[in-house]
């Protein structure tokens, strides 16, 4: 009934509960679910358009991080802190 994977697993155990529960109240209706966790869309555009957005992320992330620590190490230096 279930997959591997547990995303899928608990909307499965939830269904089976909730159905239990609706047979032994007698009723007639029954609950259906579904899980899909990310939309299946094959487009080429988002594919390049989250691409580039991770990447140029990515890229200010490379340029802001190397000042940040060497102002760090600067300022360790001037206070003239050790590691023990």
């Amino acid at each position: 009934m279930c997959s591997a994977e547990p995303v899928n697993c608990y909307p499965v155990l939830v269904n089976i509960i909730s159905n239990t529960f609706l047979r032994l109240f007698n009723c007639s209706a029954r609950i259906r679910i579904w899980s899909e966790l990310f939309s299946r869309t094959q487009s080429p555009d988002l594919k390049n358009y989250t691409f580039f957005n991770c990447l140029s992320y990515l890229l200010i992330l490379a340029a802001g991080l190397p000042p940040l620590l060497a102002v760090s190490s600067m300022e360790d230096y001037k206070v003239k802190s050790t590691s023990c």
